[in-house]
């Protein structure tokens, strides 16, 4: 009998110390940006919406709505030729994004933001340095 008490308590706390543990992780995986205060989310490894849609002039804000570190950067090849790039950091090149990444240059931390506006037409495809690998990819149309 003494046992099935000890397993019983064992279980009870198993389950209460996990059910917290998963609690507290989710509380920023399942923060969604509403338009309030940012467009588009970053849980783990994704972009939250993955495409979004705006107007010429109209300011982006992403926010870090996850516990790991990321960064918002373009790809170079993959924006108009006019357009002005960005990367989180101010970095004024992929390669310099990159580069920056070895010390953690133009991470976004949870909770952080990182804003652009798009001034020219057409599609940005974009990335997070660390999750890249794992396609955390997005892309920003802009229309006129």
């Amino acid at each position: 009998m003494q046992r099935r008490v000890y397993l019983a308590a064992v279980g009870t706390a198993v389950s209460a110390s996990l059910a917290g543990c998963s609690s507290v992780r989710s509380a920023f995986d399942d923060e969604s940006c509403s338009g309030e205060d940012c467009y588009i989310g970053m849980s783990r490894t994704e972009f939250t919406p993955e495409s979004y849609e705006v107007s010429v002039g109209d300011t982006v804000v992403w926010k870090n709505t996850s516990e790991a570190y990321h960064t918002v950067t373009a790809y170079e090849s993959k924006i108009p030729d006019e357009a002005e790039y960005f990367a989180s950091g101010g970095y004024e090149s992929q390669s310099a994004a990159y580069d920056a990444w070895d010390d953690h240059g133009g991470e976004l931390e949870t909770r952080d933001t990182y804003e652009h506006t798009f001034e020219v037409p057409g599609t940005y495809d974009y990335f997070c340095i660390p999750h890249e690998r794992a396609q955390m990819v997005g892309e920003i149309v802009v229309t006129e």
